[in-house]
C-alpha cells in the first residue's frame, strides 16, 4: 500500500515572495506566539542564509527554517567552516503534527550537503530536544538563554 502524498511541499526560498512568506511564519511563531522581540528575530544573517519554506498546495505558508554557512555559521558553531547552522525553524500552529518540522530539517540538511558541509549545528529550545534527537541530533554543552528562552546546542553529522 502506498503512502499518501503530504499535503504540503518543502522548497528552498528562491524569490522575494518566498522569503517574505518565511519571515511571516517566523513573525507568527516567534514574535506573536513566543514573545520574541521583533527587533532581534530578524538579523544580518538573513540576507546570506539559505531559507527553506513549507507550503500547502494552495500556497499557504506552513513553516520555515534557515541554514547559515561560511562565516555566518562559523560564528555560531565554534569556528568550524565544515559545520552549518540550522536556525529559525518555525511551524505554524495549524501545521504542527503533520511532519512539516522534520521535512524542513531534512531540507536544511540537504542544503548543507549541497554546500559541502559535514555537520549541522543548532540551538534548540529545550522543549524541542526530543524532536531533534529523533532526527539524529545530539545535545552538548550547558543550557543557555536566547531571547529569554532556554536552549541547548545540538549537532548532527551528515
Amino acid at each position: 500500500m502506498s503512502r499518501p502524498e503530504p499535503a504540503y511541499t518543502v522548497r528552498v526560498a528562491e524569490d522575494p515572495a518566498d522569503r517574505e512568506a518565511c519571515f511571516a511564519v517566523r513573525k507568527q511563531v516567534f514574535v506573536a506566539e513566543q514573545g520574541v522581540p521583533e527587533e532581534i528575530e530578524y538579523d544580518a544573517h538573513d540576507a546570506g542564509a539559505v531559507h527553506v519554506l513549507a507550503v500547502r498546495a494552495d500556497g499557504l505558508p506552513l513553516g520555515t527554517g534557515r541554514l547559515l554557512h561560511g562565516e555566518a555559521a562559523a560564528a555560531k558553531t565554534g569556528g568550524d567552516p565544515a559545520v552549518g547552522s540550522l536556525g529559525r525553524l518555525a511551524v505554524t500552529r495549524e501545521a504542527r503534527g503533520l511532519g512539516v518540522g522534520a521535512a524542513l530539517v531534512r531540507a536544511v540538511e540537504d542544503a548543507a550537503r549541497a554546500h559541502g558541509l559535514a555537520a549541522v549545528d543548532l540551538h534548540a529550545q529545550t522543549h524541542a530536544l526530543g524532536f531533534y534527537e529523533r532526527l539524529g541530533y545530539a545535545a552538548y554543552g550547558p543550557e543557555f538563554p536566547d531571547a529569554g528562552i532556554a536552549h541547548r546546542a545540538m549537532r548532527r553529522p551528515l
